[in-house]
């Protein structure tokens, strides 16, 4: 089991970017000194309530504290980007990394996102196809022509290519069932996410495996997964503490229509109490050892990404969760 911390990337409108981004960077130094393997970060524009950096900026300043540790920008929203700016950057990111960047990538779900980008939102599946297609030929070829529906490269020769070859990892992060299967068929880790219930998660996985059967695209390994986490000695104050900053959180992903995004009828609209059951990891030491042994067990994850932070909270909140993982978490898994 390999760990990751989603490092802090979403901050209320008032604070300070310039001093968050300083928190960050303790954030990460603490992570790679605890044997965390993997820092990420995620995308979104126009996020109000919050304040958010661009990810592959604000990692090329973290990835700067995070020797020996993957990097992941977890997800880029490939619908409302550039093919070209994106495999050059991912490519330089890989060599600032030493071969270590992790390309997660997802459609985005918020349709003030497309309006601003100028994008059909029902275009969103055929632009990604198409994206990552590009992303491959220009790290892969060595001459390159593409007439597309939505993307056009003149007769070009690439030069600018990544450390690891063919390309970095790519994850594909999906909540509804039709976004899995296509993520199998393509071949890509799917990242699942930090939203579903673990009895969604694990209907979706099987129907993530059966996607692979009479196929010849190979299952990958990585086995990646999100989830949001608050670790206390004591389970109750675990939970209160978590409540101001997580539940304000999905206030907001509930304006956004995240909830939506999810098969059934999924609402995050509902009683803290309620929302956490079966979709958070509030709690002991003890608590999470053994809910992260399910996830391992029950749905095959091999690399669990935790979100230990959110809107408002305190550094020294998030520095200590990283100090009980460091204590708690880490030793069991890792004997």
């Amino acid at each position: 089991m390999r760990f990751g911390l989603f490092v802090g990337g979403q901050w209320l409108a008032e604070e300070k970017m310039p001093q968050k981004i300083q928190d960050a960077v303790e954030q990460v130094r603490a992570a790679r000194d605890a044997g965390f393997d993997l820092i990420a970060t995620g995308q979104h524009y126009l996020s109000y309530p919050y304040q958010m950096p661009t990810p592959l900026t604000y990692l090329a300043r973290l990835s700067a504290e995070a020797e020996g540790m993957q990097v992941a920008a977890a997800v880029l929203l490939l619908p409302l980007l550039q093919p070209v700016d994106i495999a050059e950057s991912v490519a330089t990111l890989d060599a600032m990394t030493g071969g270590r960047f992790v390309l997660g990538v997802g459609l985005g779900y918020r349709e003030e996102e497309y309006t601003a980008f100028g994008i059909k939102a029902s275009e969103r599946v055929a632009r990604t196809m198409e994206f990552l297609h590009v992303l491959k030929l220009l790290w892969g070829e060595p001459e390159v022509e593409f007439d597309g529906r939505f993307y056009t490269l003149p007769k070009i020769k690439p030069a600018t290519r990544p450390v690891q070859q063919p390309h970095p990892p790519i994850w594909i992060a999906a909540n509804n069932d039709r976004a899995i299967k296509r993520a199998a068929r393509l071949g890509y880790p799917w990242l699942i996410n930090p939203h579903a219930t673990v009895s969604v998660l694990e209907r979706q996985r099987g129907l993530y495996r059966e996607s692979f059967q009479g196929s010849d695209v190979v299952e990958p390994s990585d086995v990646p997964m999100m989830r949001e986490l608050y670790m206390d000695m004591d389970r109750e104050r675990a939970i209160e503490l978590a409540r101001p900053y997580l539940g304000p959180k999905y206030q907001a992903y509930a304006a956004w229509g995240q909830d939506k995004a999810l098969p059934g009828k999924e609402s995050f609209a509902v009683p803290f109490e309620q929302l956490a059951q079966d979709r958070f990891l509030l709690g002991t030491p003890q608590d999470i050892i053994r809910e992260v042994e399910r996830y391992r067990d029950q749905l095959g994850v091999n690399l669990m990404l935790f979100r230990m932070q959110w809107p408002g909270m305190p550094q020294a909140q998030v520095m200590h969760q990283i100090a009980l993982f460091r204590d708690h978490i880490i030793p069991h898994f890792r004997g």
